[in-house]
């Protein structure tokens, strides 16, 4: 089993501080998300466990070990995939010499996501928001990374789409964080951990399902004026 967990870390921009001591864990094989709107820490904590954000307090632990001080292209050579938001893969490279970059042979991404295969000769840069993500994640699975982090994964992708992008992200033999705004449809009533956050502050932790019949029971927001 591998584990991956922020121990009241604290992360400042300048005067502002985006993460107010947060804990949080993740573990595989297995699934775990943030959520959180625009500005609640989400991706701020996910960078945080990739080590491209420096914490002002607290611990990184990667499966029992303080790696606070371990640089992210260290984290990556021990086995840590981060994939962010925006640019997650070389646009003046194509698509196929993106993918040679993660591996030799890259038929296991074109089996992930076949619509790829029409897209080998194509600058990466000039493919849709939705193939980028697909490429970038395609990448991802190729390095068989023991975690995985991505930003928003199905971003600018259809339903179809998104949801074999989860049922990828689920089957991996590795401990995957994905940040999210809203709980993705395909994993309602799935075996997953999900931490929300808000204004940089952990306000839930526990299983998916759990989550769901809380925010049923949420009252619902009075009628602006």
């Amino acid at each position: 089993m591998t584990t991956v967990s922020l121990r009241h870390a604290r992360v400042r921009y300048g005067p502002l501080e985006a993460l107010h001591g947060v804990t949080l864990a993740a573990a595989g094989p297995g699934l775990t998300v943030l959520l959180g709107r625009n500005g609640s820490g989400r991706t701020t904590a996910l960078r945080a466990l990739a080590g491209t954000v420096r914490l002002s307090g607290g611990a990184v632990v990667w499966d029992g070990v303080d790696v606070t001080r371990t640089p992210a292209h260290e984290r990556a050579r021990r086995g840590l995939c981060l994939v962010p938001e925006r640019q997650a893969v070389f646009g003046s490279l194509t698509v196929r010499e993106n993918l040679e970059l993660a591996a030799r042979s890259h038929d296991a991404a074109l089996d992930a996501f076949p619509p790829l295969e029409a897209l080998l000769a194509r600058r990466a840069g000039t493919l849709s928001g939705g193939e980028q993500r697909m490429l970038a994640l395609s990448r991802a699975l190729l390095a068989r990374a023991r975690v995985v982090l991505v930003d928003e994964p199905a971003q600018g992708m259809s339903p179809a789409v998104a949801a074999r992008t989860y049922e990828l992200l689920s089957g991996l033999d590795a401990c995957v964080v994905v940040a999210e705004q809203r709980l993705p449809p395909v994993l309602r009533g799935r075996a997953a951990l999900v931490h929300e956050l808000r204004r940089g502050a952990v306000v839930f932790s526990g299983e998916a399902g759990e989550y769901e019949r809380r925010a049923t029971r949420r009252p619902a927001s009075p009628p602006s004026a």
